[in-house]
């Protein structure tokens, strides 16, 4: 008797990402600086925060939710915060959705050209947040 195929991910999915909660995919490396930005997010902010530790982590979460904004360390492993951009910003559905570049040595020729907004590490956490708040519309 054949049943019709549940979709694997369809509560995880609504748990992380309801449609009235603006959603962050955070993809750092340093799992340190990674989970206090997490932790800075959510206690200040109205917003949800998605942590992985690598592009390739971050392409496969947005199979399953669609983030409001992306905050991207420059330097991780096997793909770097750029190219993980790019790679983001050619899926149709993602092409509209800002990011956000840490990193201690920005490249700043290369997130001017693609518009998107930097912040040098050491971050200073007010910044942050108030930038994430200026970004998120």
């Amino acid at each position: 008797m054949a049943h019709d195929p549940v979709p694997i991910n369809q509560h995880r999915t609504s748990a992380l990402s309801p449609s009235h909660v603006k959603t962050i995919l955070l993809v750092e490396d340093d799992i340190n600086i990674g989970e206090v930005l997490q932790q800075a997010i959510t206690q200040e902010t109205s917003f949800v925060a998605i942590l992985v530790s690598d592009g390739f982590q971050a392409l496969q979460m947005v199979k399953e939710i669609r983030p409001n904004l992306f905050i991207l360390d420059y330097q991780l492993p096997r793909m770097s915060g750029i190219e993980l951009y790019d790679q983001l910003h050619s899926i149709e559905e993602l092409a509209h959705v800002p990011a956000l570049m840490l990193s201690a040595h920005l490249p700043r020729h290369e997130i001017n050209k693609r518009h998107i907004q930097g912040m040098g590490k050491p971050i200073d956490l007010d910044d942050f947040l108030q930038t994430i708040e200026n970004l998120i519309v």
